[in-house]
């Protein structure tokens, strides 16, 4: 009943954070933060979950700072390119200034497609890349993105009833 009235100030509900588990009784977790705020404003739903989930993390707790050891003394993991095939690194993107996916507005998903697409067109060297909008991508260039196991599809029924795939493909892409 406590937080049945609260808002963030996106607007993010009680209802925009359970809505996915209200519509998928057999989810996993059942729930979703619309915004980075929703995990204060909501934390007394949040926190025993996120605690149960990851084994014990409680909120007093944080993360480790990160080492990834010395960058100069990392050598080449697969010199004859016998095992490694290919990688991947895949990120979601969470923009200072707008909620997540359930709560953006086609307007935002442009914008911040935007400040992502001319933020990597500036990379330079072997950080330099191609952006592919999903938007108005050719059916040859998707299936040859597949085929590379590039492409993500659209998601599952858990984000769907968590809108958190509203206004597909607007905003997404690859780079």
């Amino acid at each position: 009943d406590q937080l049945k009235t609260k808002k963030t100030s996106f607007g993010s509900t009680l209802l925009d954070v359970i809505q996915s588990g209200v519509e998928n009784l057999d989810s996993g977790v059942g729930i979703y933060a619309p915004d980075a705020e929703s995990y204060t404003v909501f934390a007394d739903l949040f926190d025993p979950i996120i605690e149960d989930y990851h084994g014990g993390f409680k909120k007093t707790d944080k993360h480790p700072p990160k080492d990834f050891g010395d960058v100069d003394t990392l050598g080449n993991l697969d010199p004859a390119s016998e095992f490694i095939v290919s990688t991947r690194v895949r990120c979601g993107r969470s923009l200072d200034g707008y909620p997540f996916n359930p709560c953006l507005t086609e307007a935002q998903y442009k914008e911040m497609e935007e400040k992502v697409s001319s933020t990597l067109s500036g990379l330079e060297g072997e950080l330099k890349g191609t952006f592919y909008p999903l938007t108005g991508m050719s059916k040859e260039v998707q299936q040859k993105l597949i085929d590379d196991h590039f492409l993500f599809k659209e998601g599952d029924r858990f984000l769907q009833a968590a809108n958190a795939c509203r206004f597909w493909p607007t905003g997404r892409g690859i780079y």
